[in-house]
């Protein structure tokens, strides 16, 4: 049997012993190292390799993140899961964004831990309903905020005569000779003001600007 290799950092002696204590009793888990800081993290998971270190996010000298990120740079073969009391959306989208495999809480019943091990070790991603709770609320925050700024970004925005009876034939649907027929201009004036348009909403193309003009419109 393959065991799983395992490196606690916790700046905590307390936890990572009680940590060690747990797992060891697993036939298939082993705890190779104990790391009281990031920097002694990354120098245990370099030189030992492990399946999986379990990584405090605040500890001295280097903090867990950080030592994330070094270690999924020099150790791409180990997973790590962010080990926290701390239930902090900034934390656990840092820790998505570079590259853990999930996060176990400190005061999660020993059972859960221990499956989250093997779960991360098997390549799954570790989300706690606590923490992912906490990381949907932020998504809905950050999905409103960009309405917002799309909103605001629009009504700055502000359209000449022609430009706005331009918006309004786009809007039907007209193509450029329709417009032109319409307005009672050259097709290439046509071209002109949509180029100027487009410029204006900072947008590339038709489907873009119809999006926007409906929301300024």
């Amino acid at each position: 049997m393959t065991k799983i290799r395992l490196v606690i950092a916790d700046d905590q002696m307390l936890t990572r012993e009680g940590l060690r204590t747990i797992l060891e009793l697993e036939e298939d888990m082993e705890v190779v190292g104990l790391a009281k800081n990031g920097e002694q993290a990354c120098e245990l998971a370099e030189a030992l390799q492990p399946t999986l270190v379990l990584l405090d996010i605040q500890m001295p000298v280097m903090n867990g993140l950080s030592a994330l990120k070094r270690i999924r740079s020099n150790c791409p073969t180990t997973q790590v899961l962010i080990l926290t009391t701390f239930i902090d959306t900034d934390y656990i989208v840092e820790g998505m964004a570079n590259g853990a495999s999930g996060y176990m809480l400190k005061d999660m019943d020993g059972d859960k831990m221990i499956a989250s091990i093997r779960d991360a070790v098997s390549g799954q991603f570790v989300l706690p309903s606590a923490v992912a709770a906490k990381l949907a609320t932020r998504m809905n925050e950050m999905a409103g905020d960009f309405e917002q700024w799309q909103r605001s970004s629009a009504s700055r925005i502000k359209l000449t005569e022609r430009e706005a009876e331009l918006a309004h034939h786009i809007l039907k649907g007209l193509n450029n000779r329709e417009i032109a027929d319409a307005l009672h201009i050259a097709e290439g004036t046509v071209r002109n003001y949509i180029s100027s348009l487009y410029s204006k909403l900072e947008v590339i193309d038709r489907v873009q600007a119809i999006i926007k003009l409906q929301r300024l419109l």
